[in-house]
């Protein structure tokens, strides 16, 4: 009976040490999952109008303050009228900020007026209603677990908020 051999190891050889690597590999993964747990967050977005994209980003503390930065996880979902749910996937666990708003017109910006204020629904973490500017981090931050969770928030309206005052 002949053996075919490649590179010095005979097939069954070869068979033997991927039966072996592969359920290693598996075991290895599963301990990296675990050594790394993720979380999931799903975001029901209430008070949304309708048409135009719900814009999202999720921030820690250090790229919360600049409005240039980049989130941590974000995500442009198309505007349902009453209630948009985003979820967030295989985010680290950490605490984090909200910050969303609705671009009714899809201009990819957040439409303000000539002093700042805002023009388009916009919403934070925890609800809060900013006064004259963003919230700080200490307001919108939550801790964000491994696992599954849940957060809601409500869009809100800067111009009509000052006008009912």
């Amino acid at each position: 009976m002949m053996r075919m051999v490649r590179s010095g190891l005979p097939v069954a050889g070869l068979l033997f040490a991927w039966l072996i690597a592969v359920p290693m590999g598996w075991a290895q993964a599963q301990e990296a999952a675990a050594a790394h747990p993720a979380a999931t967050l799903t975001i029901h977005v209430l008070n949304v109008s309708a048409g135009g994209t719900v814009r999202l980003g999720l921030y820690d503390r250090a790229g919360y303050p600049d409005d240039h930065s980049k989130p941590i996880a974000a995500a442009d979902v198309k505007a349902v009228a009453g209630e948009t749910v985003i979820v967030l996937r295989d985010i680290p666990p950490g605490v984090y900020a909200i910050e969303t708003y609705q671009d009714i017109n899809d201009n990819d910006q957040m439409d303000t007026t000539w002093l700042g204020l805002p023009l388009e629904p916009y919403g934070f973490s925890r609800d809060v209603h900013p006064f004259l500017s963003k919230p700080s981090f200490s307001k919108v931050k939550f801790t964000l677990a491994a696992g599954e969770q849940s957060q809601t928030l409500h869009m809100q309206n800067g111009v009509s908020l000052i006008a009912s005052k």
